[in-house]
């Protein structure tokens, strides 16, 4: 009997042993395929993923930021922008000084100074940067030009673009950005590598 208990229980065990493996390989697959196409190398990748939890983190700890003001923050290559809105010129100061004790290179503080905007000015917003990163695909003239590795965000009609780009790159990906509908102002958060 015992014989037959030890194949039952490793039958059991495989699909769970086998399972970190297989969501290691994919998990693995995907930072790989997002690695091929970014100009970042794996480090800096990882580093910027790293800014991005310790800033959130370092905001949320402030209440009246995180509860009651619309802040977004966004990491590229060192670079943190902020974004959104905040009720006041003195919490668009102490959200930067919030922030400003993690390792960016840099910080890009464009919040408004204004009541958070609601649920469908959001949704404008989620939609005019799909529309941008749906128009990028079309940007063919460019050889090796690969669309994902530009970063998109849109506050109140505001896009901003960052990434690691040629100045060719940044004219053609800027001119796209600037004829989407609903598009206001385009600002280039990019570094360049010409």
């Amino acid at each position: 009997m015992r014989r037959h208990l030890l194949p039952a229980l490793l039958a059991l065990a495989l699909p769970l042993l086998l399972g970190g493996c297989v969501a290691a390989v994919v998990g693995g697959a995907v930072v790989g395929t997002r690695a091929a196409h970014d100009r970042r190398d794996m480090g800096t990748y990882f580093d910027d993923k790293r800014i991005y939890l310790n800033a959130y983190d370092s905001l949320n700890r402030d209440k009246e930021l995180a509860l009651h003001n619309n802040v977004t923050l966004v990491v590229y290559n060192g670079v943190l922008l902020i974004v959104g809105e905040v009720r006041t010129a003195e919490l668009k100061q102490r959200a930067e000084q919030r922030v400003s004790g993690v390792d960016a290179r840099r910080i890009v503080n464009e919040l408004e100074v204004s009541e958070p905007r609601g649920f469908w000015s959001n949704r404008r917003d989620n939609s005019i940067t799909a529309h941008v990163k749906t128009a990028l695909l079309d940007l063919t003239s460019l050889p090796g030009f690969d669309p994902t590795r530009v970063n998109v965000t849109t506050a109140h009609r505001v896009v901003y673009l960052m990434g690691k780009l040629t100045r060719e790159e940044d004219e053609a990906v800027v001119d796209i950005a600037r004829n989407v509908a609903g598009v206001e102002r385009v600002v280039k958060v990019f570094e360049y590598l010409d």
